[in-house]
């Protein structure tokens, strides 16, 4: 049996118990997969993040409680906020490669800042089934767009903030997270993220789906710096821009927990 080192941290979260919490685990070399499903089942949060270090960066990937998966931000943020406050403490800059390629998290005054892949979602047919389970008549949904996952355009906060979806009806669609967005209140936009098929009825704030959100509001609204709020019942705000090729993510991250979780030894 090996031990090694867990956190959770609450991500994009000025205290705990707000933001989103992610658990990052940190190994020295990579069990099997079935392992690293397993923790992250156990951890039964959003995501867990696994890193093992390589060099000066850290390999990085993403398990919900049911399947790895392409992109997290939320997690790859609390991962940077480990290596910097924890690991490497003093670090400002930590590089991770993953899936999606290197994305870099670094440290800006009391926040932390996550850079990765822009992901512009382009217009698409909505589904069948669509509306109703999101639980709005058709007629209230005034866009749709795709990329990594579906975007759907409301008209105003509250609409989105009322949403009272059907998470298996939403899990039969064709896409791994729905995304109801809408200009804000105090903020550029809102949103909320659906991913019942990842086995995440709710996300509480996504840092990946603003790899999606950002792209289309600095568009539509003309500017490359914005202020999003996602409207989980935990909440959480981000700053973001849109850079080239490219979306940074940010807020403050709050450690909550830190231990040692038991693993069996690889052969």
């Amino acid at each position: 049996m090996t031990r090694v080192p867990l956190f959770q941290v609450d991500a994009f979260a000025p205290g705990p118990f707000t933001g989103n919490p992610a658990a990052v685990v940190v190994l020295a070399q990579w069990p099997d997969d079935a392992t690293l499903l397993a923790v992250a089942a156990e951890n039964n949060l959003s995501e867990t993040a696994f890193i093992v270090p390589d060099g000066d960066a850290w390999a990085l990937r993403w398990f919900t409680p049911a399947t790895e998966v392409d992109l997290c931000g939320h997690a790859t943020l609390a991962a940077g906020f480990v290596v910097g406050e924890r690991l490497r403490p003093g670090t400002d800059r930590v590089a991770f490669d993953s899936r999606a390629g290197r994305l870099t998290v670094w440290r800006e005054g009391e926040a932390w800042c996550l850079d990765m892949p822009a992901d512009p979602p382009a217009p698409v047919t909505p589904p069948d089934g669509l509306a109703p389970a999101l639980g709005v008549p058709a007629h209230a949904i005034e866009a749709v767009r795709a990329g990594r996952f579906l975007m759907v355009a409301l008209p105003d906060a509250g609409a989105v903030r009322a949403l009272a979806p059907d998470f298996a009806a939403l899990a039969a669609l064709d896409t791994a997270a729905v995304l109801p967005t809408a200009p804000g209140d105090g903020v550029d936009f809102v949103s909320r993220c659906f991913a019942p098929g990842l086995g995440i009825p709710e996300d509480p704030v996504t840092g990946s789906a603003h790899a999606v959100l950002v792209p289309y509001w600095a568009a539509r609204l003309g500017r490359t710096r914005l202020e999003a709020h996602q409207l989980s019942a935990r909440g959480g705000r981000l700053a973001c821009r849109l850079d080239g090729d490219r979306v940074v993510a940010g807020g403050p991250a709050t450690l909550y927990l830190e231990g040692m979780i038991t693993l069996e030894a690889q052969p």
